[in-house]
């Protein structure tokens, strides 16, 4: 642990950051599902979007996640998509960290549990005060869709008026 007076250094994800960001930000957690959610990239294309895809391991990286989640809206992302699989705890991780609406889509994998059940499952049972919006299995053009219509309402506001408090 360093000593009282000295700072940590600040996490190399964050030199990666451009001053202007996209609006919508993309988030998986394995590269392997790189092709299942870039339905949601094409989408917000045709639309005019602008858009980044990170791939950012809610378990194998979990620092990463939360200072990309919580420095987001610094950089004018106001919608975060965030496609998971079988445990599916990325768009959780990402919605605890940022106080912008993030929107989960559940994928299947080699390995999901009933076509997606389970991710799908961990991804609509958030705790009170920890929303994240869910879409179909593999609704990853959904949820393109649904951004849109956020950031079409104003969402995904730059300063937030702070988040509830959590119900017991």
């Amino acid at each position: 642990m360093p000593p009282p007076d000295e700072s940590p250094l600040p996490l190399p994800i964050l030199e990666e950051f451009e001053e202007s960001g996209p609006l919508v930000a993309i988030l998986i957690g394995s590269e392997s599902d790189r092709e299942a959610i870039e339905v949601a990239g094409v989408e917000l294309d045709s639309r005019g979007i602008s858009w980044e895809l990170r791939v950012l391991s809610a378990h194998r990286d979990p620092r990463a996640v939360a200072e990309y989640a919580s420095t987001a809206a610094l950089r004018g992302v106001r919608v975060i998509i965030a496609g998971a699989g079988m445990a599916a705890a990325l768009p959780g991780v990402v919605a605890a960290y940022t106080d912008l609406p993030v929107i989960g889509v559940p994928l299947t994998s080699s390995k999901s549990v009933m076509g997606g059940l389970d991710a799908l499952l961990s991804i609509v049972q958030m705790p009170p005060g920890v929303p994240v919006a869910c879409v179909s299995v593999n609704g990853s053009r959904n949820a393109a869709v649904l951004a849109a219509k956020i950031l079409a309402q104003g969402g995904g506001y730059p300063r937030s008026p702070g988040r509830p408090a959590a119900e017991s």
